[in-house]
């Protein structure tokens, strides 16, 4: 029995999702749906045309990347969820790898290592992540930095059900509360050593785009949960 994993797409006038489907259309792992999620696009939309009838895609509103994350995994039929961002890329394996990581962790949610790759898909920067020794200490880091690239992560789509989708009023910063959420829900998270990503740095990206605006979003979160992740991390005798 192979679980059904919804990898969702969210596109906004991205030039590289014909990129971002091909690889995960190159999946080796056999039970996949691929939902693109178009959040009102008004350029290369057209990219997408070629793979219409091997995609689920929907259309909607521009109302940022967490709306377009909910609204594909709302419309998913999978057990497992997996983000992949339109300017990036999986690796073929990844799904399979982990997925079976997970299975063999029994995990509700995991991320991984990633290689860094330039405009013209060069690799500049392989194993990229950092490591923690212990889960205290990945959850301690959580009070002072986002140590997840959301587009390595896979998720039991029933996680969300318990701990709830994406914070819509955050539109750069609503992975992180996410992994806050899961956190304080008492959710372990896993981390697979492995690279099965290629994140993208290029001149358009959000993160250099909205920097200022992210840095205001992340000292929310920060005040928000501070007191409550000190809390659990003593707790836990950190």
């Amino acid at each position: 029995m192979y679980p059904k994993v919804s990898i969702v797409i969210p596109f906004y006038n991205c030039p590289y999702i014909e990129q971002a489907i091909v690889s995960a259309l190159g999946q080796t792992y056999p039970n996949i749906e691929i939902i693109v999620v178009d959040d009102g696009s008004t350029q290369h939309a057209d990219k997408i045309g070629p793979f219409l009838t091997r995609i689920h895609y929907l259309g909607k509103a521009n109302g940022g990347t967490a709306t377009a994350l909910n609204h594909g995994i709302r419309m998913a039929s999978g057990d497992y969820i997996a983000w992949l961002s339109s300017d990036d890329m999986f690796y073929p394996d990844k799904i399979e790898h982990q997925l079976n990581f997970m299975l063999t962790h029994h995990s509700s949610i995991s991320y991984t290592a990633f290689d860094e790759i330039d405009a013209y898909n060069n690799v500049t920067n392989r194993n990229v992540g950092p490591r923690f020794s212990s889960q205290v200490d990945f959850i301690r880091s959580l009070i002072s930095l986002d140590p997840i690239n959301g587009c390595t992560v896979m998720m039991k789509k029933e996680l969300l059900s318990i701990i709830g989708l994406f914070n819509e009023s955050l539109p750069y910063t609503h992975d992180y509360d996410l992994w806050i959420r899961a956190v304080l829900g008492r959710v372990f998270v896993h981390f697979l050593d492995q690279p099965l990503t290629m994140y993208r740095w290029h001149g358009e990206m959000g993160t250099r785009k909205h920097w200022p605006a992210i840095q205001q979003e992340i000292a929310y979160i920060q005040r928000v949960y501070r007191d409550q992740l000190q809390g659990y991390v003593q707790l836990l005798g950190g």
